[in-house]
């Protein structure tokens, strides 16, 4: 017997205008205002530069938002090490230039704690360029073998409202870095790949369970069965997610800003990957068991 008996199919029509909404809005942003490229993907410059003591990497920070357009610090190793990797963003023409710029800020600024240059590299806009390419390629691919999977391992009218699902994701997680102004790099696709993974499992538990309910009772209408496939998984899927939610989030709030961005994608993609998977997958299976009837 459902432990639970909420209505969720009355609910789709508000929530498919929500989604449409939002999804829309972040295309538009996308079209018009763009992401905010980090070095990885813009081109720039990445020094790698060891400290006698800790640095107060706050205070680095500040000085290099003051200096420069687009920046990022990560820490290479232990605490103990004092080792970070700085990126600046910049063009082909001046990039030797911030170099020497930062060059100049960190032995004048941070003088006192020693400063050693330990290897200075150029990421070139082409070579940045390419990467964003194939960054994008990387997620596009991943949905399509997920659509691959699904309809193979339950039946075609199922394959869109995961991928549906799953680019619904996506899209709003980069509407909202964009009105953020947060920073996409090659550690936000890791992000949504991980969010696409952690989007699908959930898709694909309601999906066994919709199948299973179509097995059992071939007579009652799918809408019933969706209903109540989602009241017979609800239980694991809000356990999943605040599980996992709990982690995210603590990861976001001290894990620090090498990993803050990551871990705001993940939370946003745990968030909205169960709003999905709950009022995005179910919808469309109707919407493509309706088209299939009708065609027939």
């Amino acid at each position: 017997m459902t432990k639970y008996n909420f209505n969720f199919v009355s609910k789709f029509p508000i929530a498919v205008v929500a989604s449409l909404v939002l999804v829309l809005g972040s295309i538009f942003l996308f079209a018009t205002k763009g992401l905010h490229y980090g070095v990885d993907f813009s081109g720039g410059a990445e020094i790698q530069v060891k400290f006698s003591d800790s640095i107060d990497l706050g205070a680095l920070r500040s000085e290099l938002k003051s200096n420069f357009k687009s920046s990022s610090v990560q820490q290479i190793g232990d605490d103990s090490q004092n080792e970070l990797l700085i990126k600046v963003s910049g063009s082909e023409a001046n990039l030797n230039k911030v170099t020497d710029q930062i060059t100049k800020m960190l032995m004048g600024k941070f003088a006192s704690i020693n400063p050693v240059i330990q290897k200075t590299d150029i990421v070139g806009p082409k070579a940045g360029e390419q990467l964003r390419i194939s960054g994008f390629q990387a997620l596009i691919w991943a949905l399509l073998m997920i659509m691959i999977y699904i309809a193979l391992r339950f039946d075609y009218k199922y394959s869109p409202g995961a991928i549906v699902a799953l680019a619904h994701d996506v899209i709003i997680i980069i509407g909202i870095f964009i009105i953020m102004d947060k920073e996409f790099s090659l550690q936000i696709v890791g992000a949504l790949l991980a969010v696409i993974g952690y989007s699908v499992n959930d898709t694909v538990v309601v999906y066994d369970r919709v199948r299973e309910n179509e097995e059992k009772d071939t007579k009652k209408p799918l809408k019933e069965l969706i209903n109540k496939a989602l009241n017979e998984t609800l239980s694991r899927t809000v356990l999943t997610s605040i599980t996992t939610l709990i982690v995210s989030v603590m990861m976001f709030s001290m894990g620090g800003g090498v990993i803050h961005d990551f871990f705001f994608a993940v939370t946003l993609g745990v968030i909205i990957g169960t709003y999905s998977s709950l009022f995005v997958a179910a919808p469309t299976i109707l919407f493509f068991d309706k088209f299939k009837g009708a065609k027939a």
